[in-house]
C-alpha cells in the first residue's frame, strides 16, 4: 500500500512526485515553509499564503488582558485595505487588472489569502499578496468602514438561516469549547473589537514560523520561494528573515478519537430558534473524528452511504420515499483534536420531528446492520471519482499541499488515499457508524419552531 508523504519539519528540502504532479518543498531557517506542485501543461497558477492561525485561536477578554475574539475575520478583511506601498484601490486593480480570481479565507485553524492567475502573471500575483500578508498597515478609517462591512456580511448570513443552523449546531455540539465559536465573530464581538487589539493579534500571530505558501499550476518553485524571501526583507525587522524560528505545526492528537478536553460539553436538549420561515432548517449530530484519525477512511463510506449523494438512505428514505424535504444529506468535520458529525434537512414544521427520526434512525440501521455490498461499491467510485475530478483544479491542489502540512504533516496522493478506502471492511463501517450514533446527538432548529413538536 502506498504511504504518505512525510512533511517532517526539521527537513528543509523535500521533492515527490503525486501521480502526474511533481510536489517540492522548501522549509527555511526562519520557519517559513513554502510548497509547490507543478502540473504539466496548466497555463494558471493557484497560489495562496495560509497562516496557521483561525478563529479558535482569539482569546476572550479576561480582567485587564484585552481579547481578540473576532479578530482574525477582521484581519481577512483588513489586509485588503492597504500597505506602506498600496493602497486599497491599488490593492484591488493589481488583481483585477490582470483577470485574476483572488480572495480570502478565514477558518478555525488557519486563515488564507490567494489567487489564481495565468501563468505570466503569477510573479505579480505573489508580490502583492506577499505584500498584503507580511506589511498590513491597518489603518484606522479603514477599520471603521470594514468594521461596517462585516456587520453587513454577517447581516446576510443572518438571513440565510441554513447558515444561522450550522453556526448554532456547532455551538450546540461543541459547546463552550473555542471550536464551537462562530468563525466570522458575531455583532456583538465585531462592535467591541479594537484597532489597537486587531493589531497586536496580527503582530502576534503573523511572522514567518506560522506561514505556509502553496502554490499548484504552472508555477518554478525556486523563483516562488525566492520572491517570498523577497517580500519578507521587505517587511522589516518584525518580519526578519535572519533569525532562526522553529516552523510552527499544530499539534494532532495521537490514535483514535478526540481530545477537546473540558471545554466539549454537548447541548442536551434540542436548540431551538424561532424565525420567520416556511421551512426549519434541522440539524443532528454529535462528536465525531478529529483530523488524521486513522478511521477517517471507513468514516468517509459510511458518510456517503449515509448521507452522501442521491443515492445515499437518507436523500432515498426522507425525500424520495416520503416526499418529507427538498435536502437532506450527512457531513463530518474535522480538526486538529476533535471533529462534528452531523445531518442536515430542510422540512416543513409539522414534519420537523419525524424527519429526525427518521435521520437518526438511518444512521442507527448501518450501526446496527452494517452496509450493503452494492453500497460498498457504489461509495467507493463515488469517492474515487469526486475526488479525482476535484484534483483537475489546481486550486484543490493548491490547498491539499496546505492542509496538509499545517495538518498532521502527511500528504495523501490520489492512489494512496484510494487504496486505503479500500482497505476498509464491513466491520470497521459498521463500528464508525456504532461510534456515532452512541454519541450525544444534538438537534439545531431554525425557522417556525412552535410548529415543529421538537
Amino acid at each position: 500500500m502506498p504511504e504518505p508523504v512525510l512533511l517532517p519539519l526539521d527537513l528543509p528540502e523535500l521533492e515527490a512526485d503525486l501521480g502526474g504532479g511533481l510536489m517540492r518543498r522548501t522549509v527555511h531557517p526562519s520557519g517559513l515553509r513554502v510548497l509547490t506542485e507543478h502540473m504539466p501543461g496548466a497555463r494558471s497558477a493557484t497560489v495562496g499564503f495560509w497562516v496557521g492561525i483561525g478563529s479558535r485561536d482569539e482569546q476572550a477578554e479576561r480582567g485587564d488582558a484585552p481579547g481578540s475574539l473576532g479578530s482574525t475575520h477582521f484581519l481577512e478583511h483588513l489586509l485588503f485595505k492597504g500597505t506602506p506601498t498600496r493602497g486599497a484601490y491599488e490593492i484591488a486593480t493589481s488583481f483585477d487588472s490582470i483577470g485574476a480570481e483572488n480572495n480570502a479565507l478565514t477558518a478555525k485553524e488557519y486563515t488564507c489569502y490567494y489567487a489564481k492567475v495565468r501563468d505570466v502573471d503569477l510573479d505579480g500575483a505573489v508580490v502583492t499578496l506577499a505584500d498584503m500578508v507580511t506589511n498590513s498597515v491597518i489603518d484606522p478609517d479603514e477599520f471603521e468602514t470594514e468594521r461596517g462591512v462585516i456587520l453587513e456580511e454577517l447581516a446576510m448570513a443572518a438571513d440565510d438561516l441554513s447558515d444561522v443552523a450550522n453556526e448554532r449546531f456547532f455551538e450546540a455540539v461543541l459547546g463552550a469549547h473555542p471550536l464551537g465559536r462562530p468563525i466570522g465573530g458575531n455583532p456583538e464581538t465585531i462592535r467591541a473589537a479594537r484597532r489597537d487589539d486587531v493589531m497586536a493579534h496580527y503582530l502576534a500571530q503573523y511572522d514567518p514560523s506560522t506561514l505556509v505558501v502553496t502554490a499548484a499550476g504552472a508555477v518554478d518553485h525556486d523563483r516562488l520561494v525566492e520572491q517570498v524571501l523577497a517580500a519578507l526583507r521587505l517587511a522589516g525587522g518584525r518580519w526578519s528573515i535572519d533569525e532562526d524560528r522553529a516552523p510552527l505545526r499544530r499539534a494532532v492528537g495521537v490514535g483514535g478519537g478526540s481530545s477537546l478536553g473540558e471545554g466539549f460539553a454537548p447541548a442536551p436538549d434540542p436548540h431551538l430558534v424561532p424565525r420567520e420561515s416556511e421551512q426549519i432548517n434541522l440539524m443532528i449530530g454529535t462528536r465525531g473524528l478529529r483530523a488524521g484519525d486513522p478511521r477517517r477512511f471507513a468514516f468517509g463510506i459510511m458518510n456517503s452511504v449515509l448521507g452522501g449523494g442521491m443515492s445515499s438512505r437518507l436523500f432515498q428514505e426522507i425525500r424520495e420515499k416520503r416526499g418529507l424535504a427538498y435536502t437532506a444529506y450527512s457531513f463530518g468535520a474535522s480538526y486538529s483534536d476533535g471533529g462534528v458529525f452531523g445531518m442536515y434537512a430542510g422540512t416543513m414544521p409539522e414534519k420537523a420531528a419525524q424527519v429526525a427520526e427518521l435521520a437518526q434512525a438511518e444512521l442507527r440501521g448501518i450501526a446496527s446492520g452494517g452496509i450493503t455490498e452494492e453500497e460498498h461499491t457504489r461509495a467507493l467510485g463515488q469517492i474515487a471519482g469526486s475526488s479525482a475530478l476535484a484534483l483537475e483544479d489546481s486550486d484543490t491542489r493548491m490547498g491539499r499541499l496546505a492542509r496538509a502540512e499545517l495538518g498532521a504533516g502527511e500528504l495523501f496522493t490520489l492512489d494512496a488515499s484510494l487504496e486505503r478506502f479500500h482497505a476498509v471492511t464491513p466491520l470497521q463501517i459498521r463500528e464508525i457508524a456504532q461510534f456515532v450514533a452512541e454519541g450525544p446527538m444534538s438537534v439545531v432548529a431554525v425557522g417556525d419552531v412552535a410548529r415543529a413538536a421538537l
